[in-house]
């Protein structure tokens, strides 16, 4: 699989660029902190697919829980496929990369955040943050969270989910958080369908010679290799850099500061 971190850059780099155009009777934010916040959700929702495995970052982000709530996703999503498999596809004995790396189930976890905040409100927005934000934290800062652990991941989440909830008004939240969460879960898929074994993005609701589980890939020669050395050195740093510049350019004040100095330079020039 792509390495959590990697999962979690690029969920942050879609959550800031979405942050700049999602309107804001749709949750689109509206402060330099909600930008960030917003962010900081899809970049935790972008590892939540890889809760189909006990071997993932999410896995271990919240101890025992999170273990055991793998164990019972790796359970459902490999009873699903068998239920759902075509003629062709084959037999397996793990649910990793079937469920949860479907469009399907991006979309269902968007309208189920949605709906659960529409339903109960704050609970519901508190809940989202702090699992989310504590994905973030374990992906975006992996080396802090291996120093603390699980405990220290889990006190920093609840302290965060706190700080941040008062920004999301019921209506807003549930659009707002079921966009983010959603759109993580689709950059997982994305992400994961340039590596060399693919994702069943589509399954199962678009068979394909036989199967219903077959793989959206790219081709052999473009495709890379899971943790290999091109997403170590290239495709890791690319997606931090351009998550950086988001970052600042997010900030109050940078793109009318930009904007001055462009218009500066060319009356000059």
């Amino acid at each position: 699989m792509v390495m959590g971190a990697t999962h979690a850059v690029s969920g942050a780099v879609a959550g800031l660029l979405a942050a700049q155009v999602l309107p804001p009777e749709w949750g689109g934010p509206t402060s330099t902190a909600e930008v960030f916040t917003f962010a900081g959700v899809c970049a935790g929702a972008a590892l939540l697919p890889d809760l189909d495995t006990t071997q993932s970052t999410v896995a271990r982000s919240f101890g025992p829980a999170s273990w055991i709530l793998a164990k019972v996703v790796d359970e459902v999503s490999l009873w699903y496929y068998r239920l759902t498999r075509g003629r062709r596809d084959p037999k397996r004995n793990g649910g990793h990369r079937t469920l949860t790396h479907t469009a399907l189930f991006a979309i269902a976890v968007s309208a189920g955040v949605s709906a659960l905040i529409v339903a109960f409100g704050q609970p519901a927005i508190i809940g989202t943050l702090f699992l989310t934000l504590g994905l973030a934290l374990r992906g975006l800062a992996g080396g802090w969270a291996k120093r603390y652990g699980w405990v220290g991941v889990t006190m920093v989440a609840g302290v965060l989910s706190a700080l941040t909830w008062t920004w999301y008004p019921d209506e807003v939240g549930s659009r707002a958080l079921g966009v983010a969460v959603g759109l993580g879960c689709a950059v997982h898929c994305l992400g994961d369908a340039i590596t060399k074994e693919g994702v069943p993005f589509l399954a199962p609701l678009l068979p394909w010679g036989g199967r219903r589980w077959w793989e959206l890939q790219l081709p052999s020669a473009l495709s890379i290799r899971a943790g290999g050395p091109f997403e170590r050195a290239i495709l890791g740093p690319l997606l931090t850099l351009a998550a950086v510049g988001l970052a600042l350019w997010a900030l109050d004040g940078v793109p009318a500061a930009v904007s001055d100095a462009l218009a500066q330079w060319q009356t000059r020039g």
